[in-house]
């Protein structure tokens, strides 16, 4: 298997020399480049051709969301890691929307760095286990959207009744259901003619099931 070809951009001389170390080290990456700005980085992997680029997000010149922005441009196919200390939603999300597969802190475990070169290299995303939390948390905080409710200018009484319409039942049956007069049954029935602009029950029906309403267990032992 051909070995892991990484380029590695960062602008800290010591931070940059010491992740260049590691990997030379393991035995299944190889370093491919060093960048000490975006624009060099941007340079480098257009020339090189790197499979993963491990990139900061503050450097000279050129930002690394912009670097990646522009690497992806021009090669899709290159896995962008971004390696940093901020660990923000606000650089977490301009990471994403810059096209970076990982995201992955400076202070983490190196087995999770290697572990995210080796997935984005296979085309995989991961990200450290911190901001992966972090993901989670924002997402399970997002309220899921409010559903509309049904027929609005119908009361709560006459979209009970409704239901009932769609699912085919008469007027007696509603009645005995709810409990009520039949003529309270007709004169909600005519409400809901009047507010819906349907002429008969068979329309009211319609609309109803079209809504999403009726469906009973009665209407299904009727048919």
């Amino acid at each position: 298997m051909d070995a892991i070809r990484v380029l590695i951009a960062d602008d800290h001389t010591l931070f940059r020399d010491g992740l260049q170390a590691l990997l030379a080290s393991i035995p299944d990456i190889e370093v491919a480049g060093v960048a000490s700005s975006g624009k060099e980085a941007l340079r480098l992997a257009v020339e090189h051709q790197p499979d993963v680029i491990l990139m900061d997000i503050q450097m000279p010149d050129l930002n690394g969301f912009e670097a990646t922005r522009q690497i992806l441009h021009v090669s899709p196919h290159i896995g962008i890691i971004m390696l940093t200390m901020f660990q923000d939603d606000d650089s977490v999300f301009a990471a994403m929307r810059a096209g970076a597969r990982g995201y992955v802190l400076k202070g983490a475990d190196q087995n999770v760095l290697l572990r995210a070169v080796r997935a984005v290299a296979n085309g995989e995303s991961l990200f450290s286990p911190e901001i992966a939390a972090r993901l989670m948390a924002f997402f399970a905080g997002l309220a899921p959207a409010a559903r509309p409710e049904l027929f609005p200018e119908l009361t709560e009484r006459e979209r009970e009744i409704l239901s009932y319409i769609a699912d085919g039942q008469t007027n007696a049956e509603i009645a005995q259901k709810l409990v009520i007069s039949m003529k309270t049954v007709r004169n909600h029935v005519s409400n809901i003619f009047s507010k819906l602009q349907v002429a008969d029950r068979a329309q009211a029906a319609i609309r109803a099931r079209e809504a999403g309403l009726g469906g009973s267990a009665d209407s299904a032992t009727r048919s």
